[in-house]
């Protein structure tokens, strides 16, 4: 088989995390109003690299939504973090990028506010970007990315199926030994106060041995030569949801999305930035009680896991600047490797 014949997300290999059930597409925009728009740049031979925009319906400086965020490891350059953590709310598209290219991208963001119409009092806004470093596959000195590719992911945001793997913000991305990129999943919560959904996206860049199912997987194990990666890289983790959450259980929200990194083997390492934010679309209702969260934070854990497997099921094998290859998860064989070590799987 081909290592860059790929497509198959965790639920089609029968690989499934939890026990709360997916949304309509197992994706972030399960959550109403929640949209993803992409824009993926790539030039021969060296440029491998992307935007990702997580987009609320209606959101602006006038009409913020509540926010919460977690840092977990801060080698990272998440603009617009400490005006979300101290205020609690995002007024912008979330958008992902390439470390060097946030802050051309955060410019960006504020193009897209000064164009708005509602937008003509507005004196201060705070735009959010997070990043990941894609230099191992893709010149990152270049700086390819400008205002037209950011708003081209922004305005091409749309509800549905979310494309995964080497796409947007996940181009030139590698995790865990393997090629990743972009993955998203969703859980749907039948609570007392009403059926609620979350969603959790991630650009998955990170170093650490991936497990899945309890098993470890190395690109030995599989076949694959280990790539010579520097310890580099971040994960930036965005979760949505329809419960009526306040910033201060939003930031206990994203915090359990960057604990469910450990579940596949993240090592959290020195120079990873891995970071997590939590918005919810709802701005009526009481915040619930904190002791009925518990459920919440579970689908988070179980979408974030799951977003990381289909990051790197989906990925395609990638040979980028001065040659450097990260190689795709030959599924075949990692099915093989999860049935030999007595994993649960459809069919044993």
């Amino acid at each position: 088989m081909s290592l860059t014949v790929h497509g198959h997300r965790a639920r089609d290999l029968g690989i499934v995390i939890g026990e709360h059930a997916p949304g309509e597409h197992n994706a972030i925009t399960d959550v109403p109003g929640v949209r993803v728009g992409h824009c993926t740049v790539l030039r021969e031979p060296a440029i491998r690299t992307g935007v990702t925009a997580i987009v609320p319906d209606g959101v602006g400086p006038h009409a913020p939504l509540p926010a919460g965020m977690f840092v977990g490891n801060g080698h990272g350059k998440l603009v617009g973090a400490t005006q979300l953590a101290e205020l609690g709310l995002i007024e912008a598209p979330v958008v992902l990028t390439a470390t060097l290219s946030a802050f051309r991208a955060a410019d960006a963001v504020v193009s897209w506010m000064l164009a708005r119409p509602d937008c003509a009092d507005v004196r201060t806004f705070n735009p959010v970007v997070g990043e990941c470093n894609d230099g191992y596959l893709s010149d990152i000195r270049a700086r390819p990315l400008g205002e037209a590719e950011v708003l081209a992911a922004i305005d091409g945001a749309a509800p549905g199926p979310v494309t995964e793997g080497c796409v947007g913000a996940g181009t030139g991305t590698g995790a865990l030994g393997f090629k990743a990129g972009v993955g998203t999943a969703s859980r749907v919560l039948g609570l007392a106060d009403g059926p609620f959904t979350l969603g959790a996206l991630v650009q998955a860049n990170f170093g650490g041995t991936l497990r899945v199912l309890g098993s470890t997987v190395t690109p030995a194990s599989l076949g694959l030569a280990e790539p010579p990666t520097p310890d580099v890289g971040s994960c930036m983790v965005v979760v949505a949801t329809d419960a009526p959450l306040d910033a201060r259980q939003l930031t206990r929200l994203a915090r359990r999305a960057v604990f469910a990194l450990g579940r596949v083997g993240a090592s959290y390492s020195h120079g990873s930035g891995d970071y997590g934010i939590a918005f919810s679309v709802r701005t009526d209702g009481a915040p619930p009680p904190d002791a009925t969260l518990s459920p919440l934070f579970e689908a988070a854990l179980d979408a974030v896991e799951e977003a990381v497997l289909n990051s790197l099921f989906t990925a395609t094998t990638t040979t980028g600047v001065d040659g450097r290859t990260l190689h795709a998860i030959p599924l075949p064989r990692l099915m093989k490797l999860l049935r030999r070590s007595g994993s649960p799987l459809p069919g044993d």
